[in-house]
């Protein structure tokens, strides 16, 4: 087991001690004072030193001094406690300095605070905060070790969860499988369960529980709604309700059959079809009579549609020779404006002369020295030679291009000539066109007057004459037969009225038919239902029974490993329901209610060597309000024991027999 012990503990400013040294000399020892004179600070400045809060877990509390207005009593102090362990006989200090930065800009005469400071030092040597903490925790994690410094922290400190959950790691969480085993009336459980959990099937079981009663609630009402919808059948029989339905849809047909012989009566099928041929005789004569007139008047008509299409093509190709005659246009403008620019540019070349600019300086271009005059006069000679030679070049260069642009433009004009020619020719033809366009149309309009009138026709007038009286005999024959046809349909109308009425009483007895059969249906669902809930009850019942046996196995495994304290896990509600909760006993008397502080302290000192025994890890214990125990049970690990001493006014340190004022 690993051992902590402290060797000596020292505040110096620490919550208003100014300083003072616990030196334990690694024995467990008793601390008397009179209350306010520091005992509790000296754990408070032990769990600082190690972990940044107090005693009560805080990490927001007050380091400095305070005056009776609870103001900082004196500023500029350094706040420090060092605390020298002996772990597993190793030597090791941890020491923490708290001050005040006071910071003094240029140009002020006095500082301004401007925060704090926190110094780390182990086994003497300065340190950051991150290494100082992983110092510490190589030691040991800070929830253990507050659990095993402090009797109160289990009980105190602790929510019931993080109580609970220490509990069930100290003994060990039992398995679904151990607590079914342990109880023959679980056995089925675990086929019920399968791959699920205890907790995810309570679930489930609640959730389809409440799905059912909602289902069982709604049955009986659509079972109500179900029967009063019916309709009332008790006067109506099915076999003859169909008798009489077959019997009138037999004399509709036959109804239908004589409408059917009325409508298509002999004569008058005869007279609508001597007025149809009537009707194609006319078409022949008409036809006969205007056909010489007609053709003429057609063949006319095909004339002056190819004119016209002849006109259109001469338009087409004006429209392209006027286009083509305005590029040729801007074609020679251009070739006419560049003959123009380089004649301007042959005369001023032409103008220019040898002018002074052009002749040699006299000097030689190596070395600067004067040439001899031979030599000047052929140099001379050579620049005028050469300035006439470029000028000569040049003037035949703009002589050519000027001939090329002006020969361009001549022959482009020649071109737009000959197209404004072709162009005046397309003109006359269209012209020409047009008025035998004008004249077909004349000639259109003649023959159309020409053409006979079918009307002035004796055979077509004859035959005009037979079709209205064909007519005539048409209307006499239906008007005679209106009157059986509206008798014919107001009967059918009648049987129609009479089956759909027998319809739908045969219509009830299908309702009535359904809707038993969906009574039926719903019975049989309620009758599911309920065994299911039932089933639903049973497995519930097997859950409750499961957390019974496992609080009492549970419950019974975790008291095993506490000598005094005792820990109760459930709670039975009014419901039967378990609530989970982490209550600690002694002796029957709950640590939060009732229970004694020396039986609290001791209760806490038997958790404290249960945990120590789990973790493998004994560490200094403080023991506050010790005075109200007069023997502390046996402990394995170093006790600091806080005791209130009204006599002493000043802190005391004694152990080993020995007694020495501090």
């Amino acid at each position: 087991m690993k051992k902590i012990v402290l060797v000596s503990l020292i505040l110096r400013n620490f919550k208003g001690m100014r300083e003072f040294v616990l030196d334990t000399g690694s024995d467990s020892v008793s601390v008397f004072g009179d209350n306010a004179t520091g005992k509790t600070t000296l754990f408070d400045g032990f769990v600082w030193a190690l972990f940044g809060k107090d005693s009560q877990n805080r990490t927001d509390f007050e380091i400095k001094g305070l005056d009776e207005l609870g103001l900082v009593a004196e500023h500029g102090l350094q706040h420090e406690v060092e605390a020298v362990l002996m772990v597993d006989r190793r030597r090791r200090s941890f020491k923490k300095v708290f001050a005040e930065k006071w910071t003094r800009k240029r140009g002020q005469a006095t500082s301004d605070f401007s925060g704090h400071t926190t110094d780390y030092y182990v086994d003497g040597v300065p340190v950051k905060q991150g290494q100082y903490k992983a110092e510490v925790d190589g030691l040991i994690s800070e929830d253990i070790f507050k659990l095993l410094t402090s009797p109160s922290y289990f009980n105190d400190v602790l929510k019931p969860d993080a109580r609970r959950k220490v509990l069930l790691e100290v003994c060990g969480e039992m398995t679904d499988a151990e607590i079914i085993a342990g109880n023959k009336q679980l056995a089925p459980l675990a086929d019920i369960l399968g791959d699920r959990s205890l907790e995810d099937h309570r679930k489930v079981i609640a959730a389809r529980r409440t799905e059912i009663n909602k289902e069982l609630e709604k049955i009986p009402v659509r079972i109500d709604e179900a029967r009063r919808s019916m309709p009332d059948v008790s006067d109506l029989d099915g076999e003859l309700l169909q008798e009489d339905i077959d019997t009138l849809r037999g004399r509709i047909d036959a109804k239908v059959a004589e409408l059917q012989r009325i409508q298509s009566g002999g004569e008058l099928s005869a007279k609508e079809l001597r007025l149809r041929e009537i009707s194609a005789e006319l078409i022949d004569i008409k036809q006969r009579v205007q056909a010489g007139g007609m053709q003429a008047v057609n063949d006319h008509r095909e004339r002056m549609f190819q004119l016209g299409g002849e006109a259109s093509g001469l338009k087409s190709q004006i429209a392209a020779g006027q286009r083509e005659i305005e590029q040729y246009k801007r074609q020679v403008t251009r070739a006419e404006n560049q003959a123009a620019r380089l004649r301007e540019e042959w005369h001023s070349a032409n103008e220019l002369a040898f002018s002074g600019e052009h002749q040699h300086d006299g000097n030689c271009p190596s070395c600067g020295q004067a040439l001899p005059a031979d030599q000047v006069q052929a140099a001379h000679e050579k620049a005028l030679e050469d300035f006439n030679l470029n000028k000569s070049r040049r003037l035949e260069r703009i002589s050519s291009d000027g001939k090329a642009a002006a020969e361009e433009a001549r022959k482009l004009k020649h071109s737009m000539f000959d197209q404004e020619e072709s162009l005046n020719n397309l003109e006359k033809q269209l012209t020409v066109k047009q008025k035998e366009i004008s004249e077909a149309e004349a000639t259109l309009q003649r023959l159309s007057t020409q053409v006979a009138d079918p009307g002035e026709d004796p055979e077509y007038q004859a035959k005009k004459q037979e079709a209205n009286a064909v007519r005539e005999e048409i209307e006499q024959l239906n008007f005679a037969a209106s009157d059986a046809i509206s008798k014919v349909q107001s009967e059918i109308r009648l049987f129609r009225s009479q089956v759909d009425e027998l319809e739908a009483d045969k219509a009830k007895l299908t309702t009535v038919v359904t809707t038993e059969k969906r009574i039926t249906e719903l019975a049989e669902q309620e009758r599911k239902l309920a065994a299911e809930y039932e089933q639903l009850e049973h497995e519930l019942y097997l859950t409750e029974e499961f957390t019974r046996t496992k609080v009492s196995m549970l419950e019974s495994k975790i008291n095993r490993k506490f000598k005094y304290a005792r820990f109760r896990l459930f709670e039975e509600q009014v419901n039967g329901g378990l609530k989970d909760v982490c209550k600690t006993m002694y002796n029957g008397v709950p640590y939060e209610g009732g229970l004694n502080n020396a039986a609290r302290i001791n209760v806490g000192l038997d958790i404290i060597n249960t945990l120590g025994e789990h973790y493998g890890f004994s560490a200094p214990i403080f023991v506050d309000n010790a005075e109200a125990v007069t023997q502390l049970i046996d402990t394995d690990a170093q006790v600091i024991r806080l005791v209130v001493s009204e006599n002493d006014k000043k802190l005391r340190l004694e152990h080993n027999d020995i007694q020495e004022a501090i």
